[in-house]
């Protein structure tokens, strides 16, 4: 779906994101980490280490253990993921409307998966193999960090169903991963092990809770169990400004409770059965994104829930056919 833009909300949202980036018109403090060259025994003041001590943290979960309301947390993009789930909470993790609390990602990629342990795999028939994953629901299976294709199993269904090479499906909570006929270098026939699979790990990517004035920008969140961002409850004033979201196991972002989160410039796909997932009384803005129903609704949302699209606000009317309800909780 293309979401529509609202001018004036996106220059907005751009002025602020613009403002927070300079140091010259911020009195916030800024603290620099980089998960490749930093060292969470300094304070994070610069983004290089210096020959008296000082230089960038190496995780953000420290960066955020030092943080003040209003402060900014730079991230480097490095060649290597930031394996880390991160929880903003509290005064301490929120800001002001003219000074919001803000990670910069720089592109920077915030990654929950794991590898595949070799060992796990056995074969089932043919080319496919099967594994049981420690946590089965709202799993993903990725090659080369990008989601394979998922074969949905029918209700009721009693057979794993046919697979094309490098698709999977979950069938009595074991993933099954047909390999291609192919051969390797070695002339033998191609294993689970020869793909260096991953799979969703972590639960979630950032979790926010009773915050207010936050801004995350130009953050890539991928390979979580069930949400990339999870604005849980009372998280107010939120932006997420051309964030990424990508292959988490239940949605891309979840906005639930009493939440107020507008998403910009967003790319959100490739998620479970929700891009975007709107829960309880939140509101929920969204404008000049990208968000594919490729893998379920682009929006599903309960009744209570708000979403606003182009100055549209959708209460208890469903105007759009990539918008549908949320699924009942499980039992």
């Amino acid at each position: 779906m293309r979401v529509c833009r609202d001018r004036r909300f996106h220059t907005c949202c751009i002025l602020v994101l613009l403002a927070g980036a300079s140091p010259a018109t911020s009195g916030a403090r800024e603290i620099f980490v980089n998960n490749v060259a930093g060292d969470d025994r300094y304070e994070g003041s610069a983004p290089q280490a210096s020959n008296v001590g000082g230089g960038p943290l190496r995780t953000i979960a420290h960066a955020l253990r030092l943080a003040k309301p209003g402060d900014r947390i730079i991230l480097a993009n490095t060649p290597e993921p930031y394996r880390e789930s991160i929880t903003l909470e509290g005064f301490r993790h929120s800001g002001s409307a003219e000074k919001p609390l803000a990670i910069i990602g720089n592109g920077a990629v915030v990654d929950g998966s794991a590898p595949v342990p070799d060992e796990v795999w056995e074969h089932y028939q043919g080319n496919v193999f099967r594994f049981a994953p420690r946590r089965s629901s709202h799993v993903q299976l990725f090659h080369e960090n990008r989601p394979l294709t998922r074969v949905p199993i029918p209700d009721g269904s009693l057979r794993v169903p046919k697979l094309e090479p490098l698709q999977w499906c979950l069938f009595g909570r074991e993933v099954y991963f047909r390999v291609d006929a192919k051969q390797d270098d070695q002339q033998r026939n191609k294993l689970p092990q020869n793909y260096h699979l991953t799979h969703t790990g972590l639960p979630v990517g950032v979790t926010l809770y009773d915050v207010r004035n936050v801004m995350i920008a130009d953050l890539i969140v991928q390979g979580f169990q069930l949400d990339g961002v999870n604005a849980h409850d009372k998280a107010f004033n939120v932006q997420l400004v051309g964030v990424v979201c990508r292959g988490n196991g239940r949605s891309g972002v979840t906005v639930a409770g009493s939440s107020q989160v507008e998403i910009v410039e967003a790319t959100i796909g490739d998620n479970g059965p929700s891009q975007i997932l709107c829960e309880g009384y939140s509101h929920t803005a969204i404008s000049n994104s990208h968000v594919f129903a490729n893998t379920g609704p682009s929006v599903q949302r309960e009744t209570s829930a708000e979403v606003l699209i182009e100055g549209l606000t959708l209460g208890g009317l469903l105007l759009d056919e990539d918008i549908s309800p949320a699924p009942p909780a499980a039992p």
